[in-house]
């Protein structure tokens, strides 16, 4: 698949006879061992790279707030009965279990991204339902559950809102790891399949011919630290607004 204007090159491509060349003109970080172009098949990369770890953010910070939400609002046993299965699943190590499913099982990537979401979880449902427990109890949600207002109104129109920094933060940093986590699987042979245009595969793949091209290696991984970084920048900026902005309230 070609990018114009982006990707000069088509990145699955394969012309051995430009393989393992250095950065030129034609190819700006060089060529794979294949004769593929490398800033192609980075570009070409953020596919997998980006739409992954959205999908995970997006995933986890939908789940855990509605988890969260109900939980913290209601209490009881329903907050009990969240707590023990939280406390179960935080005890497992997320990276652990993907390993070994999408090992056993040869799932691949999404198998690695379904894992990911489900472990990933304990650790947002908790800090968000800490928040929604001291929210719950404001004067202003009392006020509305004595209005008559609806269970489910209060949850969305008046708690959720509050606790906007603290999802801003959900979804970047699970972002954040998204993009580490499924790029070190595919690093480990077991997110995309072989010969993908992933980041990590890339990685893979290249490093063994670092001395004859070094960029098919350190361009994929300049991608993942750019975006990582960058994530938690944009991040950080967004939830220091939301906090500003609710202590000027």
């Amino acid at each position: 698949m070609i990018f114009p204007g982006v990707a000069p090159h088509d990145p699955d491509f394969i012309d051995g006879a430009v393989a393992l060349q250095g950065p030129s003109p034609q190819h700006w970080l060089g060529t794979d061992n294949l004769g593929r172009d490398v800033f192609s098949r980075v570009v070409a990369g953020a596919r997998t790279g980006l739409l992954g770890p959205l999908m995970l953010a997006l995933g986890t910070t939908i789940l855990a707030t509605l988890v969260a939400v109900v939980a913290g609002y209601v209490g009881g046993q329903v907050d009990a009965a969240t707590g023990r299965v939280i406390d179960v699943l935080y005890a497992v190590p997320p990276m652990v279990v993907a390993i070994v499913l999408v090992g056993i099982t040869g799932g691949g990537w999404w198998t690695a991204l379904g894992v990911l979401l489900v472990f990933g979880l304990p650790i947002n449902i908790r800090l968000l339902r800490s928040a929604v427990i001291v929210r719950a109890r404001l004067p202003y949600i009392e006020a509305a559950r004595t209005s008559g207002l609806s269970a489910p109104r209060i949850m969305v129109f008046h708690l959720i809102p509050t606790i906007a920094s603290f999802l801003v933060a959900v979804f970047f940093l699970t972002f954040t790891y998204g993009i580490v986590d499924l790029s070190a699987l595919s690093f480990l042979g077991l997110g995309v399949p072989p010969g993908s245009s992933d980041w990590g595969r890339m990685i893979a793949e290249n490093r063994a011919y670092l001395f004859q091209n070094a960029g098919a290696t350190v361009g994929p991984t300049i991608a993942v630290v750019l975006v990582a970084v960058s994530a938690n920048v944009v991040g950080d900026w967004i939830y220091s607004r939301y906090e500003s902005h609710g202590r000027t309230r």
